[in-house]
């Protein structure tokens, strides 16, 4: 039996009939920019993440680039993120001018360390970029009470629902940093039919700021305080994302059991280190990540067998070819350069069925004769 690393068909059968309602009165009043669906999203993704304001935007990447902006960071600025994240997140720093300073992870929850984040502050450093790998929340409070006044920049693209207990009380992605930034990109926990972002932040000015970036700089049509950008989330992606956002925390749930069941079926296997979640965290699971040895062997046997695999992220960035201006050389980051050689995901979405979960465990067990 063939298992898809990602099934978005079997979701959409599920629930078809919410989203086109959800759809249509967008299309009959043919008003497809900004509008009532982005701020009836808005309200809703302020309200998950315990913040007073959320502010669409075109995709995840805007979202990094545009708060980067509200903070007025560009030339001759330092921003520190981790190596071992999508490229958006160094790529957005590149775009603003400004220059990414790469520190090594965490290697259980692949998350950004804040010890080493503290280390490579400068009097040029501007913000923080740690990243919510996976779908579970860095250790912000710790960033934070090492940098006090130091803002930070959530990239919860992977962890939109997601919580950390932070002294004793649960809080959600997004909501203690600066400003949070969250993807709507199909593959998603909360994803869309296409592109889509959103920031969110608990500060009015910074609202205020970013609504008009999001829009050439601009609050009334024709009038421009500032250069902005076409960064506005469409109606439709608006209205497609508030149909499915009830469905989210169970869609997680469902995720977290999926790992559960994964990591009961592959305990015996000391060649398989399974994902760890931190007890102060509640993942949402964006990836069921392993760590093994042989890693592009295991990726053949399961690839003969059908089943779905993907590595998250194959060349940390600080080895990218276009980012060899910043004079890293490997070895820099060992554990992100550990992890890039021995990551595996594996299928995780909430419709997988026992007998498709029974799949691939059978098929990452047969390879090590289990």
């Amino acid at each position: 039996m063939a298992v898809p690393l990602l099934d978005l068909r079997a979701q959409h059968a599920l629930i078809k009939n919410a989203v086109v309602s959800a759809m249509m009165p967008v299309v009959d009043d043919q008003a497809f920019i900004l509008g009532k669906p982005v701020a009836q999203l808005e309200g809703e993704v302020a309200a998950l993440s315990n913040t007073k304001y959320a502010i669409g935007c075109a995709n995840g990447t805007d979202a990094i680039l545009l708060a980067m902006r509200a903070l007025d960071i560009g030339r001759g600025d330092e921003v520190i993120t981790t190596p071992f994240t999508f490229f958006a997140t160094a790529g957005t720093i590149h775009n603003v001018g400004a220059t990414a300073v790469f520190v090594d992870i965490d290697p259980k929850t692949y998350n950004i360390r804040p010890d080493l984040v503290a280390a490579a502050v400068t009097s040029k450093t501007k913000a923080v970029i740690p990243v919510d790998l996976f779908g579970q929340i860095a250790d912000i409070e710790q960033i934070r009470a090492l940098l006090p006044s130091m803002p930070i920049i959530e990239d919860a693209a992977q962890s939109i629902g997601a919580r950390r207990k932070i002294n004793g009380t649960w809080t959600m992605a997004g909501e203690t940093a600066t400003i949070g930034t969250f993807s709507f990109f199909p593959s998603k926990n909360l994803g869309g039919y296409g592109d889509g972002g959103m920031m969110v932040t608990q500060n009015e000015t910074i609202f205020n700021r970013l609504m008009r970036l999001r829009m050439h700089g601009s609050l009334k049509t024709y009038y421009h305080e500032e250069v902005g950008y076409n960064s506005r989330l469409d109606a439709l992606q608006a209205a497609i994302l508030s149909a499915k956002l009830p469905f989210l925390a169970s869609w997680s749930a469902k995720r977290r059991e999926n790992a559960a069941y994964y990591n009961a079926a592959f305990s015996d296997v000391s060649d398989i280190v399974t994902p760890f979640t931190e007890s102060v965290s509640e993942s949402i699971f964006n990836q069921y990540t392993i760590r093994v040895e042989r890693r592009d062997d295991l990726q053949a046997h399961l690839a003969a067998k059908g089943i779905g695999h993907s590595v998250y992220y194959p060349l940390p960035l600080h080895l990218q070819p276009c980012f060899a201006y910043l004079g890293y050389k490997h070895g820099a980051f060992p554990e992100s350069e550990k992890a890039s050689l021995e990551v595996l995901s594996l299928p995780i979405y909430p419709e997988l069925t026992k007998a498709q979960l029974d799949e691939v465990v059978a098929g990452v067990r047969s390879y090590f004769g289990r």
